[in-house]
């Protein structure tokens, strides 16, 4: 199988889901490709690159619509040509985000748990802390206990200061000093660590063949600069859906054979291989207020432990 057949394989698989999740793809198209250029794009340039994943125009116009009435897009209108670009609090959700799906999983633990002690809450903030805490990987131990083994503290700490609760929300550390077989049945059903760790298994099969295909010493292992914005922005999609979902637990509270590493391991290879032909894409393809899209900024290249900068159309499995 060539790589060009593998990446239409992905895109067939993608338009023949029974629901086209429009605006979780528009997302992030932003998240990836927009907000580390500038984050500003023309409603006439999303239309044309979504339509290679089956999204009409009329999809792209309502799903846009709906993420600036829910507060992530906002419109500036320059003629008969709208531009849309991140809200401050999108740039926020984006950057917290950016920070889960690009950065290294670590290992290290120190055998301590960090809990967040929801009843001095009232019921709209518990619920609030619930949500939003959930998505930096904390899960429910009781029905007022959210508890985290290595939370990120920074992303903790904005998140109790954007939803106004730093001074109500009790934060608590401990540590298990028995019952440790009772603690790991605890937390493989808190977060369905079961159900993850076949959402993961399931990327990687749907992407092995690509990469492998990549990795041949053929012509029919390389990829269009269009391909490439294809894989890349499908890769992220279904990587994100479960990364999302997975609270980063220490290796010692994991599932024997875990998954997360191997797909881990496959998004980094195959993000490196194809981000720069991506990227050439985005210049020829997209159009801002001022001309084409900017250079992404120095963070870019920090995604997945360092992506190597190339203008070589070339794709190589870095290892």
């Amino acid at each position: 199988m060539s790589a060009e057949d593998a990446c239409r394989n992905l895109v067939n698989d993608f338009r023949s889901r029974p629901t086209l999740r429009s605006g979780s793809l528009i997302t992030t198209v932003f998240g990836d490709a927009i907000a580390p250029r500038g984050g500003t794009v023309w409603l006439g340039s999303l239309i044309k690159v979504m339509a290679d994943f089956g999204v009409s125009e009329r999809l792209v116009r309502t799903s846009v619509f709906r993420l600036a009435k829910d507060g992530w897009l906002q419109s500036n209108q320059v003629g008969r040509r709208s531009y849309y670009s991140l809200t401050d609090q999108g740039r926020g959700r984006f950057e917290q985000a950016t920070h889960r799906i690009y950065g290294t999983p670590t290992s290290d633990w120190d055998g301590e748990w960090y809990m967040l002690l929801l009843s001095t809450l009232d019921t709209k903030a518990r619920e609030q802390v619930r949500r939003e805490c959930g998505w930096l990987g904390f899960g429910p131990m009781s029905a007022n206990v959210l508890a985290h083994p290595s939370p990120d503290l920074a992303d903790l700490d904005a998140t109790m200061r954007r939803l106004g609760v730093a001074d109500s929300l009790i934060v608590m550390r401990g540590r298990t000093i028995r019952s440790e077989t009772a603690m790991r049945q605890l937390t493989r059903s808190c977060w369905s660590l079961d159900d993850i760790d076949a959402r993961y298994q399931s990327f990687v099969q749907s992407f092995r063949p690509l990469i492998t295909a990549l990795s041949a010493k053929s012509k029919k292992a390389q990829l269009s600069d269009k391909s490439a914005f294809i894989v890349r922005t499908l890769l992220i999609q279904e990587y994100r859906k479960v990364l999302l979902r997975d609270p980063w637990l220490p290796s010692e509270l994991l599932p024997a054979n875990w998954h997360g590493a191997a797909a881990y391991q496959l998004c980094r290879n195959l993000y490196r291989i194809v981000y720069a032909g991506a990227d050439a894409y985005l210049d020829d393809t997209i159009e801002t207020a001022d001309g084409p899209l900017p250079p992404p900024g120095p963070s870019f290249l920090q995604r997945f432990g360092g992506l190597v900068p190339s203008t070589d159309k070339e794709y190589a499995v870095h290892e």
